[in-house]
This record gives structure tokens, sequence and C-alpha cells, in this order.
């Protein structure tokens, strides 16, 4: 047989005998993986204050520095074209967005593990041509290559902590992928402060070249875990998943735990190759599309949850924020330092997200995200009234930069950790991979399509929407509200394969009153002797598979 074969694997019928109890090794290694989101999120904020470094402008566009006691058209003035703002900024995304694509596929060849390893060594390629700049040309062809990089291990860290993690923490620890991209945002934005006011090309080359510090970290940490589990189960190599098993849970091999757990991983996938059985590459994508859209269960519905709900992340505005918020703030004209309220902006994200940590839990991924969306309409509707209406008061400006910090607060909690823990547990093994690359896709190419338009919004030689612009967020929220309470499915506490058979008999609006009442392992038959039936075990063994 392909891969290591195993005589027999024990099985349970008991739902709450599939997965081992909770350890500090578990944590510290799922935890680590979530690392990946401090470059994640440093590559994305440092882009915001270098834009707005003087030297940086004066080197893109040969502009003259505004003299002491320039006028506010004269400051205004001295900016990067809309056209060169969004370029440099949007670049990123688009590399980001085939960067995913390609994992997806990459993840199922060679594996989580080296993927996320060979997504940290492109994205140094990256960041190596970002710091040797001095022009355009180097600085968009560098942040191209990152975003590949980037895409890499965007798309495949949700995967390898949603495939690793244990089913009663996995939200926690998924949400700490978001906490660590709100660590980055600080960090860019710490970095950018310090260097801002230096004249020379070291401005914007230290905040750059530290991205390659993450980097180096997590590609060596990363090494040292295992891959995932139900990786070597999709290749066939039982074995390899039983030993992977073993570490992540910290109980021997042959204990019940790692077998039952293993068995309806196993039993799982089985069933899931009965539903749609597997064939070329081109059709492993095609299975992906498959299925009724009016079936929660489908594939089909399952991928546009999954990239709906990443595109409704990004509908959010909050990028807005961290893109553009430096700019936007010397926009209100009544802000001596748009670079220290960009900061307490990204320091209001930071300590607002490890609160999901708790509540996604203890309330679930459903709730968080309904009133989450409902908290971030209201804060955005009332910063764009109170702009429109009174902006040139500086009062009012202070009580806009009061409802933006909540607006952030209620992404942070809620659709930030949200939407990544989401699109981790709704798709089935054969589609797993592709699944979350495509979801993570969307969200790049929706925070493409943002970072392109928006300058041309707000910008004082284009739209000069200024506060306005917040209507759109606004209405764009409501659209994530009613998404949320029509579509998005409760998965709290369920193990991924649990989350299969929920999404099977129930609809999103009662799925948090669905209770697991069978093992897939029962339903493919077991042995006199307790374990999986050995057919099912050859089975997945013979068909083991990169597609």
């Amino acid at each position: 047989m392909p891969g290591g074969a195993l005589a027999e694997v024990s099985a349970t019928t008991d739902v709450e005998r599939i997965e081992a109890p909770i350890t500090w090794k578990a944590y510290f290694m799922c935890a680590f993986a979530a690392f990946g989101g401090i470059y994640f999120g440093y590559d994305s904020g440092y882009i915001n204050g270098v834009k707005s470094m003087p030297y940086f402008i004066h080197q893109q566009t040969g502009l003259s520095y505004p003299p002491p006691g320039a006028s506010d058209d004269e400051k205004a003035y001295f900016a990067l074209e809309s056209w060169r703002d969004s370029l440099i900024t949007s670049i990123l995304s688009a590399g980001t967005f085939f960067g995913a694509i390609i994992a997806g596929d990459l993840a199922d060849f060679i594996g989580r593990r080296l993927t996320i390893i060979s997504g940290c060594t492109v994205f140094m390629i990256g960041v190596i041509l970002q710091t040797a700049s001095t022009g355009l040309g180097l600085i968009v062809a560098g942040r191209l290559i990152a975003g590949f990089g980037v895409g890499f291990v965007s798309a495949i860290i949700i995967l390898y902590m949603s495939e690793c993690s244990p089913r009663k923490i996995r939200g926690a620890i998924v949400s700490g992928y978001q906490f660590a991209i709100t660590i980055g945002l600080l960090l860019a934005s710490c970095v950018d402060y310090a260097t801002q006011d230096r004249t020379d090309t070291g401005s914007y080359r230290i905040p750059i070249a530290v991205q390659m510090l993450w980097a180096l970290i997590l590609g060596i940490g990363i090494a040292f875990l295992p891959d995932s589990p139900r990786y070597f189960v999709k290749r066939g190599k039982l074995d390899k998943a039983a030993a992977v098993l073993s570490r992540l849970r910290s109980q021997p091999i042959d204990s019940d735990f790692v077998q039952h757990e293993l068995a309806e991983i196993v039993a799982n996938h089985e069933y899931e190759l009965q539903v749609v059985p597997q064939g070329t590459y081109w059709s492993s994508w095609a299975n992906c599309f498959k299925g009724s859209l009016w079936k929660p269960s489908s594939n089909l519905r399952r991928t546009i949850l999954g990239t709906s709900m990443q595109m409704m992340q990004q509908w959010t505005g909050v990028n807005f924020i961290f893109y553009f918020g430096t700019s936007f703030f010397t926009q209100l004209g009544t802000i001596s330092n748009p670079f220290f309220i960009s900061l307490i902006t990204t320091l209001v994200n930071v300590c607002s997200t490890p609160i999901s940590f708790w509540t996604i839990e203890r309330f679930g991924r459903r709730p968080l995200l309904i009133w989450g969306a409902l908290g971030m309409l209201i804060c955005e509707f009332l910063v764009a009234i109170m702009g429109t209406a009174d902006g040139g008061n500086p009062a009012t400006v202070k009580a806009e930069i009061s409802f933006i910090c909540i607006y952030i607060f209620f992404f942070a909690s809620t659709w930030g950790p949200g939407a990544w823990v989401v699109i981790g547990e709704v798709f089935p093994l054969p589609i797993r991979s592709r699944g979350v690359a495509l979801s993570t896709a969307s969200n790049w190419l929706w925070n493409c399509i943002i970072t392109v338009i928006t300058p041309y919004l707000v910008g004082k030689d284009k739209g000069n929407l200024g506060a306005k612009v917040f209507f759109l967020w606004g209405a764009l929220c409501t659209a994530c509200f009613v998404y949320a309470y029509l579509l998005v499915p409760e998965t709290k506490g369920l193990s991924l394969e649990q989350v299969d058979k929920m999404l099977e008999e129930t609809n999103p609006r009662n799925s948090s009153r669905w209770v697991p009442h069978t093992t897939f392992a029962a339903e493919l038959g077991l042995t006199e002797k307790g374990t999986l039936a050995p057919e099912i075990v050859e089975d997945v063994e013979r068909k083991g598979s990169v597609v």
C-alpha cells in the first residue's frame, strides 16, 4: 500500500471521545504558527507611513520640500499622486492574490509546512528588492514578489492551524493569527514613527528591511513543527498522520484518543471522496464548485461562503484606516501629528483583538459577526455625518477620531479574527487547501480593489470625499450585517469533521442548536473489535493523492 500501511485503527461511536484533552504543547505549537500574522500585518502596515514620509515623497515625485510656514494647500500638494499612491499600495495585494491561489496547490503537493517555508523565502527576495529601491520600478517589483510570499503564508497558516488545533480552542488559536496581524501593524507604525523625519534613504529602507526578521523567525521556527495530520491522511500516509497526532496531542501513538481521532478523520475523508470522487488535477479545482447553491453542505455553497466572507471582511473598510489613515488624518487639517493618530488607531486594534480569544469560544462565531457588523456600521455612519456636517471644527474632528477608534474596536474583536476562523472550518478535506486558498485570494482581490480605488475617492486631486467616504463603508457594513445573519453557520466546539455533518443536517440560522449525535466512523462501519472497517483504511491509503 502507498504510504505507511496501518493494520487497524481503533474507532468509537462516542462523539465526545474523538479528540484528546487539550495540552500546553498543543497551545504552543499552534500559537507559534500564528506568528505568520506578524509579517503579514507588518508588510500591510509599513507602507501607510512610508508613503507620507517627506524624503520618500521627494524621492518618488521630485517635488521640493514645503518651506517653513507653508500653507495648508502647499502641504497638501506635497504628496504622492493618486495613481502612484494606488500602484505602490495595491501591487502587494495583486501578488498575494496569485500567491494564495498557487499555495492551494503547493499545500497538497509538498505539504502545509514546506509551503509556509517557501512563502518566507519568496517574501525575503521581495523585501531585498524593496530595500534596494531608489525609484518606483524596484519598489513595485519588490512588493509584487513579496506579495506572492505573503499569499503563500496567509492562506496556508490558517489551513495549518485549523487542521492541527484542538476543536475546543480552535477559534481562539486562529484568532491569535489576527492578533499577530495587529502586532505587525503596530510594529510597522512604531518603526515608521521612529524614522519619519530622517532625510536619507534610511527613512524608508529601515521599515522595509525589518520585515526580513519576521520571515526568518517564522520560516526557521515552523521547520521544527510537524506537518498537518490531515495532510498525511489526504496523501494516504496514515502512519505519519498517527505519529503527528501523537505529537500534537501528547499521547502515545496507540492510545485510544489518537486512534479515535485518526479514525474519524479517515472515515470523514472516505465519506467525502464517495460524495465527490477524485479525478484529474483540473477536476480537483472544479470540485470546489460542485453541488447545489441552495444546499449548505455543497462544495459550491462552502466556496461561496469562504470567498464572500473574506470579501465582506474587506468591505468593512478597516484597511482604509491602516493603509490610508495617515493621509486621511492629514487631510482633516486640524491634526498636528497624523503619524501619532495612526499609531493610536493601531494600538486600539492590538488591544481589542485578544478579547476575541474568549468571546469566540464563549459566544461563538455567528453572534460575533452579527453584532460586530452592527457596531461598525453605526460608528461609520456617525463619522460620515459628523465630518460632512461640521468637518472643520477641531472638536468634531476629535469626535470623529473617537468613533473611528470604537469602530476599530468592533472590527478587531469580531470580524478581524472571525472571518479567518470560519474559512478554516467550513471546507471538507478533499478541497480544504484549495477552498482556503480561494477564500484568502478573495480577501486579497478585494484588498487590491479597495487600495486601487480609495486614492481616487479621497485624493485631493480626485474625488476628495474626505469623511463622506464613511457613508460607503457604513453601507457596506450594513451588507455585512445582513450577510452574517442569513449565511454564516455556527461552528463553535465542533471538530472539522463534525462541521461537515452539521452543514448537512441544518441551516445557518439554526446551526447553533445542532449537536453531534454520531461519528463518521460509526456510519461507515466498525468491526466487532471496535476498529474502523479495514476496507476503509485500505481505500484511503490507496487513494492517497495530491489532488
